[in-house]
């Protein structure tokens, strides 16, 4: 997957940072920690500019997580309850459970989307509750893009500051994402099994 992504941010610079961070995060197999830090090592290079590569890191993955809250808002908490009550075995919810969600967001939403921005899978993920939640979109916006600003700059600063050492990167990034991943799967089969409706 290296080989295309790299062709791609060669040929086409900003956008093509800003296109496959589109990409990453409405599909998050695309790795944002390959994007970013083979553009940064672009900029190193002088193909282009460091703060730029940011920005156009940023603003893709921005489009991206946008979509998926404005589709979540669309979606709709009423639809979500029904969806509850007819499937909350297999989403191992109950609609408790998503009330105790909204509460905590509701109390810290800001916070929880500034960081799981910067955490890998879950940056991606975390627009969906944030919609169905009804978050301002003022807030979502601000702490979506700081989070996803730091998440940005510290790949492409690493691809800079490594250039052709910027698969060291991947190597713990790449089996932190994995595990974070396994993580969440085994987390949702172990619900499963215990997982009893509400009385």
């Amino acid at each position: 997957m290296d080989d295309w992504i790299i062709r791609l941010v060669d040929g086409a610079g900003y956008w093509g940072v800003g296109l496959l961070m589109l990409l990453e995060t409405v599909f998050p197999p695309v790795p944002s920690e390959v994007i970013m830090t083979v553009a940064g090592v672009s900029a190193a290079r002088g193909n282009m500019n460091l703060g730029g590569v940011i920005a156009a890191g940023t603003a893709g993955a921005m489009l991206g997580n946008y979509l998926w809250f404005w589709l979540a808002i669309k979606f709709g908490s009423d639809r979500l309850h029904r969806f509850a009550d007819r499937y909350g075995r297999w989403l191992t919810l109950s609609w408790q459970e998503i009330e105790r969600g909204h509460d905590l967001f509701r109390k810290h939403g800001s916070i929880i989307v500034l960081f799981a921005r910067m955490l890998p899978t879950f940056r991606s993920l975390i627009s969906i509750p944030a919609g169905i939640f009804h978050m301002s979109h003022r807030r979502f916006l601000v702490f979506s893009t700081i989070g996803t600003a730091g998440w940005s700059a510290a790949l492409a600063v690493a691809g800079y500051v490594l250039g052709s050492q910027f698969h060291d990167i991947e190597k713990i990034l790449g089996p932190l994402s994995t595990g974070i991943i396994a993580l969440i799967v085994l987390g949702y089969v172990w619900r499963l099994v215990k997982w009893k409706p509400a009385d």
